[in-house]
């Protein structure tokens, strides 16, 4: 069983994404490396913020996900309302909860900022284990996007 080891992980996305600054490239980066690093992660991906309050599929590893999320609804719309962190160990006790797969059982959905505010969306990890995230893994994805997507447009 793989556990990601978060000082590995930041070096490696920081050394792929150096320079880069295309949002959707970063992300698709993102995706793929922290995919691959822990076998808790089951669909690993962000939703874009297109405006409107609302979120489109961006680049992902796993199944398919929802297309389209408004800022109403689900973790990963709750996460873009209120800029938030949502660490969620059950998804069936979340109130309004999207099941895009039904083997989802716990979420962790990290807003994502550029260096300047903006919201370009959000990065939603989804575990077919129940209360799979921890808040060391919020914290140490907080440090690895606000580092990758500072300069990010």
């Amino acid at each position: 069983m793989t556990q990601v080891n978060y000082k590995e992980l930041a070096a490696v996305i920081a050394s792929l994404a150096e320079g880069e600054t295309d949002a959707v490239a970063l992300m698709a980066t993102v995706a793929c490396e922290v995919h691959h690093s822990d076998d808790r992660f089951d669909w690993t991906g962000f939703y874009r913020n297109v405006g409107n309050d609302t979120l489109k599929i961006g680049p992902y590893q796993g199944g398919h996900g929802c297309l389209v999320i408004p800022f109403t609804r689900g973790v990963c719309g709750a996460a873009a309302k209120t800029g938030e962190v949502q660490l969620v160990p059950d998804v069936e006790a979340f109130p309004g909860h999207i099941a895009c797969a039904s083997s989802t059982r716990s979420e962790l959905v990290l807003p994502v900022w550029n260096g300047v505010g903006d919201l370009l969306g959000v990065f939603d990890l989804d575990s077919d284990q129940p209360n799979a995230f921890t808040q060391e893994d919020a914290d140490a994805f907080t440090e690895i996007l606000t580092k990758t997507f500072a300069n990010a447009v």
